[in-house]
Order: structure tokens, then sequence, then C-alpha cells
């Protein structure tokens, strides 16, 4: 597929490079001609100088030939105007524009993207997306990844196994055995730089990143069997109030029971936030300073969210809260080789919100009938969630751990609103919604499920 991306800033990169690997046709478009050359020369993509919404830079990119077109430059107008001119004058099919403004994203303009107002057939808001992740946390505040499915009746998590929990060098097929009253399955395993999804007989080691799909009414329970019973986080600190800070602070302000400190070096964002929060303390001042973070009681703070513009200052931002006292961090992080670095500096969680982004591109990409995605340590596997049609090879099918090829793990299935865990009384049946785990590799095979196609197995 071509796939056309306006502005190659950390976005725009990031999308670059994951649809790069998946060896679609790429071509990024930037005003910098330092950030053309530079991407040209780290990934494979085809680089053009000039302005996204001239519609002789998009004729030079390929935009008549061009199956979707990503607009991600750092102004929302110009990712309106982007998407309008690819539809004008070039029909291209798909249209995903980069929306930052909320003054855009309210309930009462829902009309504005539609097919009588502006032709964009993907919001994407980097900003709500990391501060819906971050509130993601806070039900599972130890998780390396927390994230809904099944419209919010099934949750995935990500925990790092220790040396006492009780599924350490248990098979995966016994878990249940074990633990009946917990709607629960393990269906993916990371171990050092490899993720996999497992069989029966694989059992997990201490040190080991365990992905699990349970339904979100039993995720106390999870914590209590792993021995991470955890505490309400009642005092956030926020370092950054920028889009994503405010965010954030405002959907915490609903929970009159937290309370909430941001802190902002630079004077106008910070009384922007003072002039849009209602119950949070604004600071103003440098987060890197012991002094500012202890005004702010990080020391006592049952988590501290560092969500500044510099991924390095997000890391020693966390550093110093957790060494001063802190009880849980997470820093925001684009930098792949910078977020590896996070669990060295005592940082409990690195978010990547560039992951985020990817996740609902690639949902868009995938062919077949899936409703939702989630991108797994950068790509390396996937989570998504598809409805089964009636020629799906699926159909009459099992779905233990032994039924599916090598690199799947079918999770769950949801059925006229009923959540089934693999038993060997289930059976796939047209109209199901299956939720899969996958290695990247098997992306190609996992589509063919959701989709009308030849014999697959």
């Amino acid at each position: 597929m071509r796939v056309i991306i306006c502005g190659a800033g950390r976005v725009g990169q990031g999308i670059a490079r994951r649809l790069a690997r998946e060896k679609h046709d790429v071509i990024l478009i930037d005003e910098v001609d330092s950030l053309i050359d530079e991407v040209s020369t780290d990934l494979d993509v085809r680089g053009v100088v000039g302005h996204g919404a001239y519609p002789d830079t998009l004729k030079r990119a390929g935009a008549e030939d061009a199956e979707m077109i990503i607009a991600v430059t750092y102004y929302d107008e110009i990712n309106m105007v982007i998407c309008q001119i690819a539809d004008a004058l070039f029909d291209v099919p798909t249209k995903i524009a980069r929306v930052r403004a909320q003054a855009y994203l309210g309930k009462k303009w829902k009309d504005l993207f539609s097919r009588t107002g502006l032709p964009i057939d993907m919001v994407i808001s980097p900003e709500v997306e990391v501060g819906e992740a971050i509130l993601q946390r806070f039900r599972s505040p130890g998780a390396l990844l927390s994230a809904d499915l099944a419209g919010g009746g099934v949750q995935l998590l990500g925990v790092e196994m220790d040396t006492n929990s009780p599924l350490i060098e248990t098979a995966l097929d016994q878990i249940e055995g074990l633990f009946p009253d917990l709607d629960a399955r393990i269906v993916g395993i990371g171990r050092g730089d490899v993720i996999s999804a497992p069989k029966s007989n694989d059992v997990l080691q201490t040190g080991d990143r365990a992905y699990i799909v349970l339904k979100s009414e039993h995720s106390a329970r999870l914590n209590s069997i792993l021995g991470r019973d955890e505490k309400d986080l009642k005092h956030i600190v926020i370092v950054g109030a920028g889009n994503v800070g405010r965010h954030l602070a405002r959907r915490l302000e609903k929970d009159r029971k937290v309370r909430i400190r941001l802190i902002e070096r630079d004077e106008d964002v910070a009384e922007l936030a003072v002039s849009q929060l209602k119950r949070s303390i604004v600071i103003k001042g440098d987060g890197l300073s012991p002094t500012i973070l202890e005004e702010a009681g990080a020391g006592m703070a049952d988590l501290v969210v560092a969500l500044t513009d510099d991924d390095k200052t997000n890391l020693l931002i966390g550093n110093l809260a957790k060494n001063g006292g802190a009880a849980r961090v997470l820093a925001l992080v684009n930098s792949a080789d910078l977020a590896a670095l996070g669990k060295g500096m005592n940082i409990d969680a690195v978010l990547d919100p560039r992951a985020l982004t990817v996740s609902q591109i690639l949902m868009r990409l995938r062919r077949g009938r899936i409703v939702s995605l989630h991108s797994i340590e950068d790509g390396k596997a996937e989570v998504a969630e598809g409805i089964v049609m009636d020629t799906s090879p699926l159909i009459g099918k099992p779905i233990g751990y032994d039924d599916l090829p090598d690199g799947i793990t079918a999770a769950a299935i949801v059925r006229d609103g009923e959540i089934l865990f693999p038993d060997a009384n289930i059976r796939v049946r047209s109209g199901d919604h299956l939720i899969i785990f996958y290695e990247e590799q098997m992306t190609r095979k996992v589509e063919q499920f959701f989709r009308v196609s030849a014999d697959f197995f």
C-alpha cells in the first residue's frame, strides 16, 4: 500500500518506521530538508521536501496512486487542508489527520469530520490518547501495559513476573484449575528481547513480561493473586502542563478524592493551566529542581507523571521523584532507545505516545473486520479484536493454546454480550468478536481470520 505521511516530526517518523517495517510504500513529506535527509537515511522510505498542503508537493509524492494519507504536521488547520486537497484533487481513499486542539473535538461538533463536513476518515489526537492511557494505568498502577477491549468489558494487562508470583513455573493450561474463579488468560510472554505467543505447556519465569487478557471486573482479583494489591492513587503530581498534562488534570479533577498538583516552567502555559483547571494547584517552576518537586509534594505522592516535551528531562524528573520518595513514577518517552533506560533509572513505567497513534493507524491498514488493535513492545506483537465472518477458516474450530498456528493465541470471544474464555466446549461462530494475540510475522495470517479468504490451515 502506498502511504503518504505529511510531517516528519517524532509522530510522523514513528509511523513511517513502523509502516516501512511492514513493507508498505511510504513517502514522507516535510519542509525541513534536514529532517527528510535524516529519515531517508535511517528508514526505508522516500522523502519529499515541500509543504504538505500544496497540490504540486502531493503530486510529486505520488498522491494520485496513494491509498492513504496521514497528516501529522504541527498545525491542526494544515492537517485538515491536506486531507481536503487529497480528497478533492487526488481522490485518496483514506485520510487521517492529527488534531490537537480540543476546540475541534467537542461532541457538539461531531459532524465536522464527516461526509458532509471535512473529508477526514479518522482523527487522531495523541494528547488525548496519552491522557487516556495514563488514566488506564490508574486502574492497575503496577502494570507495564493496560488497555480496554470489547467496549471496556475486557482488559489487557502487561505484568512483570517476580519471584513470589504463584504463576512462576506453572504450565499455562494448569492456571485455570488453580484459580477457577479468575476469568483470565495469558496470551503472550516477553522474555529478554523476544515476545511470543505461548503454547499450553509453556511456563512463566521470573522477570518475564506476561500479557494477560481478563474480564475487567476481575482486575482486583488478579492483582491479589500476583501479590500486587494496589492502594488508591489520591495524590498525583504532574510535571508539564501542556496539552497532555492539562487533559489529564481535567479528567482527574472529576474524582474529588484525588489531589492534583502541576509543575510548569513556562509562565504562559502555567497561566493557561490555571485558567482551565478548577481544583488543581499549578506551581510555576522547573520540574528538575528538587526544591520545586518538594514544594509539589512529589516525595509523598502516590504517582508522579513526567510529561514535558523532552524525553531525557522526563526520565531525569522520574528518577529524582522516585529517589525522593514518590511511590510510583511514569515518564513520557518517544525514543525507543531512551525508553530502554527507564528501568535502570528507577522508572516504574514508560509511555510511548507514538505507539498509541500507530496502533490506531494500523487498525485502518489491517484487512478484515478488525475493530480495535493494540501494538505491543514497539510492534513485536499485537492484540486485535475482530469480527468473525461466515467464511472464516476459524468457524467451528476450538481456540485452545494448541489449536491455532504457532505465533497466535486466542484470548477470548465476545458473543451476544457474553465474554467467553477458551475451553474444550467453545467453538468459533460467525459474528463472534474474537480477541487474539499474535506475533508480528503472523499479521497477514490473522487478517484472514476476519475476511473472506481461501483455506488457511
